[in-house]
């Protein structure tokens, strides 16, 4: 079984997502041994975000040389999503949203005839059933349904939107949120999170 691990955070071993995410990875390794974990960082290792070079490569015109390493990773990123039974994505909220680098890594994967498909009187069809999906989310305030600022929450709705479109309806959220609103209750969000992760996975 293949383990795709995706961190986004900026904030390097501040980053609660990180934590969290790599709570999540350690006790799925712990459950099941022989598990092949892949990790990317796109903080670190970013791809490049779509341009209209991207999409006239996509459509068979000659890539520019400089464009060329952003491809073959791009690619590497698609292929690495299809391979892997389950997909465990560090995503913190950065204003009402996921940050940018997360969105540039999905781009690569929302590919027609490899992740959906689009059929004669069908509409869209998810490629990507099967696939187990575990998102560790941070949130500097309160956003979870039936909170007062719910509607702003453009982060784990797209998530589950997005995925959900590529076919991936086993879909899970680990949570910290309020974390902005001070020490005790950062400190109280990320405890109840890796708890909820441990039951979730263990």
């Amino acid at each position: 079984m293949k383990l795709l691990h995706i961190d986004s955070s900026i904030l390097g071993e501040h980053s609660i997502t990180r934590d969290l995410s790599a709570h999540i990875v350690s006790t799925l390794t712990a459950e099941n041994p022989g598990l092949a974990v892949t990790h990317v960082d796109l903080a670190s290792s970013p791809l490049e975000h779509l341009s209209s070079a991207h999409l006239a490569a996509a459509h068979g015109a000659l890539a520019a040389e400089e464009l060329k390493a952003d491809l073959a990773a791009g690619q590497k990123a698609l292929e690495d999503f299809l391979a892997a039974d389950v997909i465990v994505v560090g995503a913190p909220m950065y204003n009402f949203s996921v940050p940018s680098q997360l969105k540039a890594w999905i781009d690569r994967l929302a590919v027609a005839g490899k992740t959906f498909s689009y059929s004669e009187g069908k509409g869209p069809e998810g490629l990507c059933g099967g696939k187990k999906l575990i998102v560790a989310s941070s949130r500097g305030g309160l956003f979870s349904e039936g909170t007062p600022a719910a509607a702003l929450d453009h982060q784990e709705a797209y998530l589950k939107t997005l995925f959900g479109f590529l076919g991936v309806t086993d879909i899970s959220f680990v949570r910290a949120e309020g974390i902005a609103m001070g020490e005790e209750a950062r400190n109280q969000a990320v405890a109840t999170a890796k708890n909820n992760a441990s039951a979730l996975v263990g």
